[in-house]
């Protein structure tokens, strides 16, 4: 029997703001347990919640990123679950009317198709601590200071039909929130989460099957990983004859297999009701007007801009347009230099791309500004230095050595492009191997590159090579 996958994304999105949801401690991250937790988080009787108004104007935001229905009126309500990490015993949530409703999501797949992902609804919540294990033998201890922090949850349509589906979802979602800068997105620090909710079906069956949600999954791979096991164990447990039970589960990422936690929770269990410290969150036309005003390019239109602009491939273009900053980098290095956008981009992608990695750093975090990126393409442009001599030239600038002028001056990498001096040596050449300048005219042509190697040996590599190929013909035509 075919199968056919049915995949939904439930995200937690840290707002960046600097307090909590509903009250004034801070929320940076890698403070020392429990000295961000206040009163209410403490659950100290009396304590009122005070909405965080930066909140609301990033969730709000974000509505209008994706072209959601944004409710002028919504509503916060309790939670209830009984755990260490939540001393209330509840937490606040939006639950029958989010801020914000339906949106989509355009995402463009490996096949360059565009594929259109609704997104449910989007709501504000307050995130839950942290129970720690590793330090205490036989017990646990609990951290507080993410208590309270905002979280924005961004619920998807089940529209994704596969792992990779699922993923490109993922990464265009996480470039949305990072141009909007409501989130940094850092999913190391637990900015960025994921909960999978996992179906199988027959395929062309229109009845969803009974699905299970893993949750807290904190990276692209993992994302991908825990979907193939989840798909190949449901699938494997129906045609055994057994059935899906609905329930929550946990990605182990050493095992690199999902187990099961609880049976899963249904609305009813967490008995929801408005909450009556909490009056609703009323907002009007001017405040959404000025919110959408200072909405940035977002990505999708920063991809089409980068094509027609520059001419990039679409390729090209999207990973340009991935992240806000790496657009803004390419950007300048193009405004600050007479080469053309493609070998800008070539040079931002590959070579640059390939230290970020080195290093695990991004873009902000380039050994490299875009006015000295700028100042090696010029260079290039105008014949100062030949693609080889520029990676020489580059790998200095990265090890700190100065801009590319100072290089090329200090290394002495000028490219000759004196015609007469690269004659010279052509000639020099063609004189010191006779035996091989008979091979070339007699039809065994691939002894040029013998000859443009030896040029390049005595000119220590500075010859012009287009105006050395075109010489070296010349000569040996005799």
């Amino acid at each position: 029997m075919e199968w056919e996958v049915v995949i939904g994304l439930e995200v937690h999105t840290q707002l960046a703001t600097k307090t909590k949801l509903f009250e004034g401690s801070a929320t940076a991250y890698g403070a020392a347990p429990n000295t961000q937790a206040g009163l209410l988080t403490l659950a100290m009787p009396g304590v009122l919640p005070v909405l965080n108004k930066e909140a609301v104007r990033m969730a709000v935001k974000f509505g209008l990123g994706v072209g959601a229905q944004i409710n002028y009126t919504s509503v916060f309500e309790r939670k209830n679950y009984f755990y260490p990490d939540l001393p209330k015993g509840y937490q606040i949530s939006q639950f029958v009317t989010p801020i914000v409703g339906c949106g989509h999501l355009d995402v463009t797949l490996e096949e360059g198709i565009t594929k259109r992902v609704g997104i449910t609804r989007a709501h504000l919540e307050e995130d839950a601590g942290k129970s720690l294990h590793e330090d205490f033998q036989g017990m646990s201890g609990i951290d507080l200071n993410r208590a309270g922090i905002p979280l924005l949850e961004i619920v998807s349509e089940p529209d994704l039909r596969s792992a990779k589906e699922a993923v490109a979802y993922l990464k265009v979602l996480h470039a949305l929130v990072r141009y909007l800068e409501i989130s940094d997105g850092n999913m190391q620090e637990g900015s960025f989460r994921c909960d999978v909710n996992v179906s199988v079906r027959p395929k062309g069956s229109e009845e969803f099957g009974t699905r299970t949600e893993t949750k807290n999954v904190n990276s692209f791979r993992f994302v991908e990983k825990a979907i193939h096991y989840e798909v190949a164990r449901q699938i494997a447990l129906i045609e055994s004859g057994g059935t899906v039970v609905q329930e929550t589960r946990l990605y182990d990422a050493d095992r690199d297999e999902t187990r099961s936690m609880r049976g899963k929770e249904e609305a009813n269990d967490y008995r929801y009701f408005p909450d009556p410290d909490l009056l609703p969150v009323v907002i009007d036309k001017d405040f959404v007007a000025a919110i959408q005003k200072t909405l940035p390019e977002l990505p999708v239109q920063k991809r089409e801009r980068f094509k027609s602009a520059y001419g990039l491939a679409e390729y090209d273009a999207s990973v340009l347009s991935a992240y806000r900053e790496l657009g803004d980098y390419f950007e300048e290095v193009v405004s600050l230099s007479s080469a053309s956008a493609k070998i800008c981009a070539n040079w931002v992608m590959v070579e640059l791309g390939a230290v970020l990695n080195k290093l695990n750093a991004d873009i902000t975090q380039s050994p490299i500004t875009a006015k000295q990126l700028a100042g090696l393409m010029q260079r290039i442009h105008d014949d100062t230095v030949s693609g080889k001599m520029a990676k020489t030239v580059f790998e200095a600038m990265v090890a700190g050595e100065g801009d590319a002028d100072a290089i090329i001056a200090a290394r002495g990498l000028r490219q000759v492009t004196d015609t007469a001096a690269i004659e010279k040596w052509v000639e020099d050449v063609l004189a010191a191997n006779p035996a091989q300048v008979a091979e070339y005219r007699s039809g065994k042509d691939r002894v040029f590159g013998f000859f443009v190697g030896q040029v390049m040996k005595i000119s220590k590599g500075q010859a012009n090579p287009q105006q050395l190929n075109e010489v070296l013909l010349q000569k040996l035509k005799g």
